[in-house]
């Protein structure tokens, strides 16, 4: 039999598991999450370290409509407790800021726009809900065009949340990948402090005392000041790299890149791999790079 395929610039979960592709099981995240029992949890972690991979896992476990074999053998499947109580169990709005790359504020917000309205889309079933009123259609619509106004663009994630709530009857979960890089970008640019603006107000209307989030998970590579974009948000909870909680959950630990190896029948290569490739360190834990490991 064929052995699973290395997935190098993959990032989404689904496509790893239906497509034959080794995953290293990082899915206790989910457990993590739950018992954390924070309402908005801030992971920051270098580029290259999973996130993102483990956004979409994280996504495509609690989404509506999710299909259950997709978490067939991998850890959080042997706790059929949280299984059936969560699993396919939550809308998820779930957005990367990590295209929003221009050299001014006006083509930055232009992204940004697009990008709320890529996410939009997937929910275009709500213009047909019955369980939404005339007005509430109207206001949905507004997140599907490209000539936003300022207080649609600001509110735009929270009404997102208000509208499946309504339809769903049931909380939603935010995932908000790459929330830095905006900011990384604008700072490069200069119009940093237009974008922290604009950040801090779709951040502050969707994540302060928003009775339609359920949680939300963020990630980003840098911590950004807490005055600048989260002020007021009083429900964070920042997990740093030196942080133990989670510190094996993003990167490969020891054992993950000597089972690697193993079943690829590379261990003869382990001490050359482990003087190229490790050195880092979250928490309590010593972690590789995946994407050097896995090139």
């Amino acid at each position: 039999m064929r052995k699973p395929k290395l997935p190098t610039e993959i990032d989404n979960f689904k496509k790893i598991r239906n497509g034959n592709y080794y995953y290293v099981d990082k899915t206790s995240l989910i457990e993590q999450i739950l018992n954390n029992g924070s309402e908005v949890t801030l992971f920051t972690r270098p580029r290259r370290f999973g996130k993102s991979l483990n956004m979409s896992m994280i996504q495509h476990f609690f989404e509506i409509g999710t299909d259950p074999a997709l978490f067939d053998g991998l850890k959080i499947s042997k706790n059929t407790e949280i299984c059936e109580q969560y699993m396919g169990k939550y809308p998820v709005i779930s957005i990367s800021l990590k295209g929003i790359d221009a050299d001014s504020y006006e083509k930055a917000r232009a992204q940004l726009i697009k990008t709320i309205n890529r996410e939009a889309r997937r929910f275009q079933f709500l213009l047909e809900s019955d369980k939404l009123s005339r007005v509430d259609k109207a206001l949905f619509s507004e997140l599907l065009t490209r000539n936003m106004e300022e207080d649609t663009i600001t509110s735009s994630l929270q009404e997102l949340t208000e509208l499946l709530e309504v339809h769903y009857e049931q909380q939603v979960v935010v995932l908000i990948d790459e929330y830095d890089v905006p900011m990384a970008k604008a700072h490069e640019n200069g119009y940093y402090d237009e974008m922290v603006s604009l950040i801090r107000s779709i951040f502050g209307n969707a994540l302060k005392t928003n009775p339609d989030l359920y949680f939300a998970v963020l990630t980003g590579c840098l911590r950004i000041s807490k005055e600048s974009i989260f002020t007021g948000l009083n429900n964070l909870k920042v997990l740093t790299l030196t942080d133990v909680r989670f510190d094996e959950y993003f990167g490969f630990t020891d054992a993950e890149v000597r089972d690697m190896l193993a079943y690829y029948d590379l261990s003869g290569r382990y001490e050359e791999v482990k003087e190229w490739y490790d050195g880092y360190r979250f928490g309590n834990v010593e972690v590789y790079c995946p994407w050097d490991v896995i090139n």
